[in-house]
């Protein structure tokens, strides 16, 4: 893993190929009714630098908080160390997500947040966020929205490990990349995983050997079909059945 930790720019690069008015995901990220000329201010204090590379830091548990992070591409992996050392993933976010709002209840963030794959992020400044939501009428709600969905949205992830068994683990962790990719207006049935099985196993609290058996297991039943990363989902009311979860994941 490269240990390298990405620094936020402390400058805007030039900046065409993406604008917060432009962006395929601003309705995700940041849901915001405002006019032309506040989506214009956003924009002004919204950094992009160039991508992360898979293993590339963003930010390490501990660093004082700076800013919050909307993922344009890509994906990536929060987690923390326990007490031996030892990585424990907390979650998996995706284009459209954003990350660091584990950050200012003590002004450090509290997780690592490391890339999957080749991953482009919008660094958004907090202090700078904080007085323009003070200027723009309806930002400061909205954020407050934002930080809201982010929350539930991460306690769904913990909420995959109070499944009793292996395949509800695994079929309720499916379901939920199944529900944010319909989210983000992709195929909620056929996507790619970001993440290695190794990574799916640490995350949920099981061994490698157990997740490859549960994958097998329900491509044999004809629920999924996997061919690597790649899910093909064939059977969406059975794994809602073996996950016992409603459909809002």
């Amino acid at each position: 893993m490269d240990n390298t930790t990405a620094q936020c720019p402390n400058h805007h690069p030039k900046r065409d190929y993406s604008h917060c008015s432009n962006c395929r995901l601003s309705g995700i990220c940041l849901p915001l009714a405002l006019e032309v000329s506040d989506i214009e201010r956003l924009d002004s204090i919204v950094q992009r630098g160039k991508p992360l590379q898979r293993g590339e830091v963003l930010y390490r548990a501990g660093d004082p908080f700076t800013a919050i992070y909307a993922i344009r591409s890509g994906a990536v992996k929060t987690s923390h160390s326990d007490r031996e050392g030892q990585e424990q993933i907390t979650g998996f976010h995706l284009p459209g997500e954003v990350i660091g709002l584990d950050g200012p209840a003590n002004n450090r963030y509290r997780n690592t947040a490391i890339a999957l794959q080749t991953t482009s992020v919008c660094a958004i400044p907090f202090p700078e966020l904080e007085t323009l939501s003070r200027q723009v009428p309806g930002l400061q709600r909205n954020l407050l929205q934002l930080l809201s969905r982010e929350i539930t949205t991460e306690q769904r992830q913990f909420g995959l490990l109070g499944h009793a068994n292996a395949d509800g683990r695994v079929a309720a962790l499916l379901l939920s990349f199944s529900v944010r990719h319909e989210r983000h207006k992709l195929s909620p049935s056929e996507f790619t995983l970001p993440m290695a099985r190794g990574d799916i196993a640490n995350f949920l609290g099981l061994t490698l050997e157990t997740v490859s058996r549960v994958f097998t297991r329900l491509q044999k039943q004809n629920v999924i079909h996997a061919k690597g990363k790649d899910i093909d989902i064939r059977d969406l009311d059975a794994l809602r059945q073996l996950a016992h979860n409603p459909e809002d994941l």
